[in-house]
């Protein structure tokens, strides 16, 4: 479920971190694609989506992360 309390989304993809695994993309492609040899965010903010919590929380790796844009406070993963 999407989190009301925060207005805009921060997304990050560690390149350090990702496999290219594509699920990602696969699972939020207006938010992910896969560039080369990792995936890396569409663009650095968006709207709150359920799309981008379901592809970080399914990250293999847990490269993805998705923060309040506003206080930078985790929202998903959330195990990390």
């Amino acid at each position: 479920m999407v989190s009301e309390a925060a207005d805009r989304w921060k997304l990050d993809v560690d390149a350090k971190t990702c496999v290219a695994s594509g699920m990602c993309a696969a699972m939020a492609p207006k938010h992910f694609i896969l560039d080369g040899a990792h995936s890396r965010p569409l663009m650095d903010e968006t709207d709150p989506d359920d799309d981008v919590i379901d592809a970080a929380e399914s990250c293999p790796v847990e490269a993805i992360t998705v923060r309040d844009a506003a206080t930078g406070e985790l929202i998903a993963p959330t195990d990390l």
